[in-house]
This record gives C-alpha cells, structure tokens and sequence, in this order.
C-alpha cells in the first residue's frame, strides 16, 4: 500500500511529523512519500523516503501515475483536492488538519474549505485537537472522522547525556509570529530574571519563516527589555541536535516554555519530554494531549505573567516535583505517542475508507 502525504513547505511540525510516520508505516507495509510544493528549512533534516518539492502539474501526475496511491493524505490544503482528480488521481483523500493557528482562523478556513470537503473528501482526520474536532463534528456530520495522537519515536529522539550546563535555561520554539506569542515569552523571562539573575534565554526558531515587520517588532522588544546578553536565538538547528538541547536545557534545571495562543499538536513538547526537559505552558487548546498539570508538565494562564513566573519558579526550586515530571513526561511520550499505536490507528482508518 502506498500514501502520499501533501503539504506546502517541509518545515516545523509538519515536517516532523511526516519523517516519523512514514518511517513507522513502513513497518507495517505501508509505503510513505511526501509532496511538498515549495523549499524549507526542514530538507536538511535526512530522509530514507521518497520526498518531492514541486508545484509542477506535469511533475505532479508523473507522481501520481507512476505509484498509484492508495490514499493521499492533505494537510490543511484542500485545495489540492480537485487539482489531484484533475490531475487524474482516482484514490482515497484524506484531509488532516494538524492546526491553523487562532480558533478563528480554523473556523473560516473549514467554513471555506466545505464545498471541497463535501465534494471531495472520503474522510476528515486530526491529532485529537478538542477545537478542530468539534468543528468537524459540527461542519462535516456526514464524513468520516478520525483522531488518533501523532507518532513519536523515542528511541531515536530521546535524552542524551551532556557536560551541565552552568546555569539555567529558559527555551522556547517556534517562529517569530502572533500565534507563537514570542512577545511573552520574551516578557516572562525578564520578570523570572528578576528572581533568577543568572537565567539564560534561548529560543529556536526558522527565520526563512517570518515577516520583516514582526522581526523588527522582536528586535526592538528585546532592546527595551535590555535581554541581549542574556538571550541567544539559534535558526535551523537540525532536527537530530534538538535532542542535545534539549537534554542539556533539562539537565540545566530550566525549562522549555511554550507561550503559544492556539495551537494543534506541537511535536516540540513531546520532543523536550522525551529529553527530561520539562515543559511549562498555556493551555493552548492541543496541548491537552500531553501536558497534564504537575504530572506531564505545568500549565499557566495565557497573559499572566505573573503566574507565569510562579509556575516557572516551582518548576525549577521544587526538586521533587521537577524529577517527578521528567519522569512523567518521558513515560507519558512511550505509552501514547509510540510508533506502533500510530500504525494500528492509520491503518485502522485506511482500512476503514
């Protein structure tokens, strides 16, 4: 069986994703590809699948009409939909919705996407998101549904010893737009460095991602704020070093925060709780499937600083707590994101359609 998986650039999550599960589905005889229409920062991670980067329609049906699909799997575009039939394309489609940002946005876009969806699609798939799954429950009645957890793989991406760091690390992800809400990350670690002078501040991100007008806006803030000596931005790290820093960052007694307002599934968590590295951050809605407060991780609210900094200072002072939140975090990620629970699910659904 063979499934193409269809999105715009190969960067953040999504990329993540897609390594993960084609490698996993193979194991269940399921053939991955991946079609990407433009470059990203992600092609520099290796791959030992077939990856495309086109937008050619020429290009696009030689795909198609030389491995005959089974499924072909669009996350977010669904528009991709009538261009595959007309394209000649006659398999199953599918489409996956691993988030969009504001409630808002998810709420216009599938509003828009409806003729699409109704015309094309055989069924409706997410990473048990609670906002995108009540929207297809009330927009799609009739379609097919399905929501199972992203897989993870935490035998390759997992903790990995290192020199300790001399002072704690306070880490975000993500790119330098409103939704990431870097703004309070950058916020939360000033007022932390009042009551941790030596705090350090890192944040990843994919600069060929961001307007020039919102890295400005970053700049300027990390100028008022005075963090310059303190912070260090670090852009395209390859996927495999992650699991250093993150390592590092935990073993440091910081934390990654993630200030994000709305998001789907991010894979940066379940990457840092594979590492030991724990996890402070809002509730942003997609969250919920792997952050559970004090157990998996700790939640603050969106906008509070200043719970913020009480949430943060416990999760670096209590030391019990700490250990026991590592430990948490990293069993959490084997139970309910391993490879062989994705296999059975996506097959299941493949089976299913």
């Amino acid at each position: 069986m063979k499934v193409l998986f269809v999105y715009y650039v190969p960067s953040g999550g999504v990329e993540t994703l897609n390594r993960e599960r084609c490698r996993a589905l193979r194991n269940v005889g399921i053939e991955g590809h991946c079609l990407y229409y433009r470059w990203g920062a992600g092609l520099q991670n290796s791959t030992d699948f077939p990856v495309y980067v086109t937008t050619d329609d020429i290009a696009v049906k030689h795909i198609l009409d030389t491995y005959q699909f089974d499924a072909v799997v669009a996350v977010t575009d669904h528009l991709a939909f009538p261009r595959l039939r007309l394209l000649g394309y006659t398999g199953k489609l599918v489409l996956e919705i691993q988030g969009y940002g504001p409630k808002h946005v998810a709420r216009e876009q599938l509003t828009l996407a409806a003729p699409y969806i109704d015309a094309y699609a055989n069924g409706l798939l997410n990473p048990c998101t609670p906002h995108i799954d009540a929207l297809f429950s009330e927009l799609f009645p009739g379609k097919p549904q399905f929501k199972f957890n992203n897989c993870f793989d935490h035998t390759r991406f997992t903790y990995r010893e290192a020199p300790k760091h001399d002072a704690p690390i306070m880490a975000w992800l993500g790119r330098i737009e409103d939704n990431k809400n870097w703004r309070e990350f950058l916020h939360i670690g000033h007022q932390l460095a009042e009551q941790v002078p030596n705090l350090e501040m890192w944040m990843f991100e994919d600069h060929t991602l961001s307007q020039p007008e919102e890295r400005e806006k970053f700049m300027e803030l990390i100028s008022k704020l005075n963090l310059g000596k303190r912070l260090t931005v670090r852009s395209n790290v390859p996927h495999a070093q992650m699991q250093h820093y993150f390592s590092v960052i935990g073993d440091s007694g910081g934390f990654l925060c993630s200030t994000s307002k709305v998001e789907g599934a991010p894979y940066a968590l379940l990457e840092a709780m594979s590492c030991r590295c724990p996890v402070l951050t809002s509730n942003s809605d997609g969250v919920s499937t792997s952050i559970y407060h004090n157990l998996t991780g700790k939640y603050y609210h969106l906008g509070d600083i200043s719970h913020a900094v009480a949430e943060a200072k416990e999760l670096m002072g209590n030391k019990g707590l700490r250990e026991a939140i590592r430990a948490g975090a990293q069993q959490h990620v084997v139970n309910n994101f391993n490879p062989d629970l994705y296999c059975r699910q996506f097959t299941g659904m493949l089976q299913s359609l």
